[in-house]
């Protein structure tokens, strides 16, 4: 590995720890711009939405961009705004204000998410083996450091404005220096062959599927765990409160690990397994009637899906010249999944009960598990190519 390429992946994962943090920190402050701006229980699920939408906005709209500047341009402008727009979240006055600040925040996020991804995917096909997995371990561990960060300046009596301003000032220089080390994506002749002009290949929306799914199953446990485990099986605050951190410290050591377990067993039997994994393990959280055991296998569910999304990711990077028009399309369906995610559980919940709709997620873990028997095997498209070179080329690199 030469020394430029070892930069540009280390690079590569400090920009989803930044990802992480910037994100993180706004959602761990939310109770307190709740308080500050007086924002019931509604305003704050309107927040979360146009939050939302406007980053899938951007996403949906990233495939022509894409092609025309690469990941490289636009992390070096996305990133940046990131932080910006999150200092202007830290001062917004009203409600109204905060929307729009939290939407001008989302269409930022959502230009820095995809082109992420496809400089991930661009420094994996340098390197030539996987490597999407440890770098969504970075945005893991950027979330939970803003969690940690969020309890400290809480516990310092720190305004939320204070606190945010400060993760902003934080970010903005540290954006523009990890801007050097990106690497450039493909040449624009060969770019412009496999954008916009022609249609995706199949397999990129059907790893849209599998993205979309796993998302879901993301966005159910992080707005629903603790809702369920407090109202349904009678846990104490603290217990119902632990079972998100435990899901995420289960999803870091998946991705911590997902990168060699790709490398041994192909990403196509991973994500079957994966799939099969996080059907079992979120049928036992349904179904048992113990908030301990449930808490407990909130982990195991963290490790089995942990690694799909990245891995869909990377695929769909590898399946074209290009990557970032790809990502792009796999990104906006798999984020269209953890917005549709808890609105469903939600009205499903009404319908029948909360234990009954999150049966969706066992259902949505099954669907993975079915939707990798249609992945292209090894050696029959470029999805197992460029990112899953042969064992000798991994053990070397």
């Amino acid at each position: 590995m030469t020394r430029d390429l070892r930069i540009a992946r280390n690079g590569a994962i400090l920009t989803f720890v930044l990802g992480g943090l910037m994100c993180g920190s706004m959602t761990v402050r939310l109770p307190a711009l709740s308080d500050e701006l007086g924002l019931s229980e509604a305003s704050i699920g309107v927040t979360l939405l146009v939050w939302g939408l406007g980053a899938l906005v951007t996403m949906q709209s990233m495939r022509g961009v894409m092609t025309r500047f690469g990941s490289r341009s636009i992390l070096r402008v996305g990133a940046p705004l990131c932080a910006v727009t999150l200092a202007v979240v830290a001062f917004a006055p009203t409600f109204p204000l905060l929307l729009v600040a939290v939407g001008l925040f989302g269409l930022a996020f959502g230009a820095l998410d995809i082109a992420m991804n496809a400089q991930g995917s661009t420094v994996e096909r340098a390197h030539g083996r996987p490597l999407m997995n440890g770098m969504h371990a970075g945005w893991c561990a950027g979330a939970i450091s803003a969690g940690l960060l969020g309890t400290a300046a809480i516990a310092a009596g720190l305004s939320v404005t204070a606190h945010l301003t400060l993760i902003a000032l934080l970010a903005l220089p540290a954006s523009v220096a990890l801007s050097r080390t990106y690497l450039p994506d493909p040449a624009p002749e060969t770019a412009s062959e496999s954008g916009t002009r022609r249609r995706m290949p199949a397999v990129v929306y059907l790893l849209g599927v599998i993205a979309f799914c796993a998302f879901m199953v993301e966005g159910t446990v992080a707005d629903w765990n603790g809702l369920y485990l407090r109202d349904v099986l009678g846990a104490p605050e603290a217990l119902a409160a632990a079972g998100y951190p435990v899901f995420e410290a289960g999803m870091l050591l998946g991705r911590l690990a997902g990168d060699r377990i790709r490398t041994r067993f192909g990403p196509r039997m991973m994500i079957a397994a994966s799939g099969l994994a996080t059907a079992a393990t979120f049928a036992v959280v349904i179904t048992s009637a113990s908030p301990v055991l449930a808490v407990a296998a909130m982990l195991l569910v963290g490790l089995s899906v942990a690694t799909v999304s990245p891995i869909a990711i990377s695929l769909a990077g590898a399946a074209t010249d290009n990557p970032g028009p790809a990502i792009a399309q796999t990104g906006a369906l798999g984020y269209a999944g953890l917005l549709l995610g808890p609105v469903v559980i939600g009205f499903l919940s009404d319908l029948a009960s909360l234990r009954a709709a999150l049966g969706i997620a066992v259902a949505l873990s099954l669907v993975i598990a079915l939707t990798a028997r249609f992945l292209p095997g090894p050696g029959t498209a470029r999805t197992a190519g460029a990112a899953d070179p042969e064992p000798e080329l991994s053990m070397a690199a």
